[in-house]
């Protein structure tokens, strides 16, 4: 016995199996990969918005060469030995570990902490990565994307953590952290 059927107006001929076909397995095996897909891209999303939040609270907090990590802001090194702050990966080591990802301490390890994502694809939370010195293979700067054009960055030495565009000439790229235990 043959079947005969139009979708889009096109005509489909094939053989009736021998016994019902049960779609619902299939179905629910559908629905529940397109759920859970679902639920992972909310859950990237709410944690890049937690980690945002979190960049966010920190305005106003000094820079800190070497300062910040996964607890908050410290004490740093070298230049930033007596001032308690962030530099950029410490802001941003610390606004990742808040939304239970680990990112790592520098910029280097943070270009390397998730997925590549295309300018045109950023989300909240987003690392935005630029290069600053030309001498150095590599992105040496990084801020916490919080719209489209706007990141949270701590920026250098005598300033505070503030608001900045992600859109300069030094713009290297953007990562979206992948899911793992932050330390």
């Amino acid at each position: 016995m043959k079947l005969e059927f139009i979708i889009g107006g096109a005509l489909f001929v094939g053989a009736v199996p021998p016994f019902p076909l049960d779609p619902v397995p299939e179905l629910f095996q559908w629905c529940a990969s397109w759920y859970t897909s679902a639920c992972e891209r909310s859950a990237g999303l709410a944690r890049g918005r937690l980690a945002a939040n979190t960049a966010l609270g920190t305005l106003g907090t000094p820079y800190s060469w070497g300062g910040g990590g996964p607890s908050g802001a410290t004490y740093g090194t070298g230049r930033g030995k007596r001032v308690k702050g962030f530099d950029c990966a410490g802001l941003t080591e610390y606004a990742w570990s808040q939304a239970g990802v680990g990112i790592g301490s520098s910029t280097y390890e943070q270009w390397r902490s998730g997925t590549r994502i295309p300018r045109t694809r950023i989300q909240v939370g987003d690392l935005a990565f630029f290069e600053t010195d030309s001498k150095r293979p590599g992105p040496d700067h990084v801020g916490v994307a919080i719209k489209a054009n706007q990141m949270v960055v701590a920026p250098f030495t005598g300033e505070v953590v503030r608001i900045e565009t992600i859109d300069r000439r030094n713009f290297v790229g953007l990562v979206r952290p992948a899911r793992q235990k932050p330390g």
